[in-house]
């Protein structure tokens, strides 16, 4: 009686071609993940900043502050301009915690803390430049900030 180990060519092959097949559909699903893990990170920093721009102008507000003196939020002083967070690191970035040093999240244009002025926040990746949104400051006290995102983001 003869011992049989191991398996047969044609099995083999039926194995690599089932594994192709596999890998065929899947790779489109992939893709697919991948731009929306990029859209939930734009949209998670798009909702805070609106949250982190309201709750300084709260804090602002409930302290009787002056349009333009800094909020502390966390233990960070915020800067303000026409009683909202400013556009750049200590302003809006301070208040909503976006990561700007070392290994980031998100890639950050220069800010300005002038009134009017305005910062990009991008979600970084294969389609830079197309996930963005920008904060732009109030340029009139008692305006609220405007954050535009891009139209056709993250594809």
């Amino acid at each position: 009686m003869r011992n049989q180990r191991g398996f047969t060519l044609i099995e083999l092959i039926v194995v690599i071609v089932i594994l192709g097949i596999l890998a065929a559909t899947a790779l489109p699903r992939f893709m697919g993940v991948q731009v929306q893990a990029r859209q939930a990170s734009l949209n998670g920093a798009i909702g805070a900043v609106r949250s982190a721009s309201a709750l300084a102008r709260a804090g602002s507000l409930v302290l009787g502050l002056a349009p333009g003196t800094s909020v502390t939020m966390e233990g960070v002083a915020v800067t303000m301009a026409n009683g909202y967070p400013t556009a750049n690191v200590a302003g809006i970035l301070a208040a909503a915690q976006i990561n700007t040093g070392g290994v980031t999240d998100y890639t950050v244009g220069a800010g300005s803390a002038v009134a009017g002025g305005a910062i990009t926040i991008a979600v970084p990746g294969a389609t830079a430049g197309t996930c963005t949104f920008t904060y732009t400051n109030p340029a009139v006290l008692g305006n609220a900030p405007t954050i535009t995102a891009v139209v056709n983001t993250c594809t």
